[in-house]
């Protein structure tokens, strides 16, 4: 009789972990993992606040993995299709929505729409631009209205003074704390200011910074209304709106759009629509 009880209880126990080893990794598989696990699971910064990593030869695309990287203080992680905020909400990266044009993407476009056209740095990018190239000219709103504020309330919330090169102009200019913003802006304004006075014209006069608007002729939000942009001085700039046309012209030297790639900022000089006063913070274009 003890025989007979032993072989039910151990029949028990084989079914009862068989019967829950499926829902247990059905769980693991539904929640993001930290760094080191199988790339399936998706990938998580570690909590080492100052050696982050990603992992690689996973399927994650890379442009997750860069936005992860350039956003850890409010991504917590991602899978190969979605971002998962630290708020607990999460953004689907492909919509699934194949073969846009160009200003489909301008008008409704998805995070993966944002990334697809890379930004080069330094002085191997292409010039002039070909047509429509625009890297970082298309923007996913809600990704930006998630970090600096959904509406003007919301981002004047975040907004600080930054002392625009304090050591030539020290003139008081906006931008958005949200994300350090402020922090790059200054050490771009400390660099610039330790520039020779030929290359100091071109930045001594900056047109603005945060400005609740949408971008002239479109419903789409500008850049300025998230205060992470700055425009330079427009004597010296060109614009393909005030061109009323697009044959590229650029009067702004690498050595002052070097400065502002240093830290974070992408030139709108580098654009096929050219805008060549205007920076704006992208570290996820930017970062390896």
């Amino acid at each position: 009789m003890k025989k007979f009880f032993f072989y039910i209880v151990v029949i028990v126990c084989c079914c009862s972990f068989v019967c829950s080893k499926p829902d247990r990794d059905a769980k693991v598989l539904n929640q993001p993992q930290q760094v080191g696990v199988s790339p399936e699971l998706g990938v998580k910064l570690g909590s080492d606040t100052t050696v982050r990593e990603i992992l690689v030869n996973s399927d994650i695309p890379p442009d997750l993995q860069r936005i992860l990287k350039a956003y850890p203080d409010y991504i917590d992680s991602v899978d190969y299709n979605t971002i998962f905020w630290k708020d607990g909400t999460t953004m689907i990266y492909d919509d699934g929505i194949k073969d846009k044009t160009f200003e489909e993407k301008l008008d409704n476009p998805d995070i993966e729409d944002m990334m697809s056209i890379e930004y080069i740095k330094g002085d191997n990018y292409p010039n002039p631009p070909p047509a429509n190239y625009d890297p970082g000219r298309i923007r996913y709103e809600p990704f930006f209205e998630k970090i600096y504020g959904e509406n003007e309330t919301e981002v004047r919330s975040f907004l600080v003074k930054v002392r625009w090169m304090p050591a030539t102009v020290n003139k008081s200019i906006l931008i958005t704390s949200a994300n350090g913003v402020n922090r790059q802006l200054q050490a771009v304004s400390d660099e610039l200011d330790r520039l020779s006075s030929e290359l100091k014209k071109y930045v001594n006069n900056p047109a603005g910074t945060f400005v609740y608007r949408v971008i002239a002729g479109t419903n789409r939000k500008s850049t300025h209304s998230y205060g992470i942009a700055i425009d330079i001085n427009t004597e010296y700039s060109d614009y393909w709106r005030w061109d009323k046309t697009i044959d590229y012209k650029n009067k702004i030297p690498l050595e002052i759009v070097k400065v502002f790639e240093k830290y974070g900022f992408i030139w709108g000089g580098k654009w096929y629509h050219y805008d060549t006063m205007h920076f704006e913070y992208r570290p996820e274009l930017l970062i390896e």
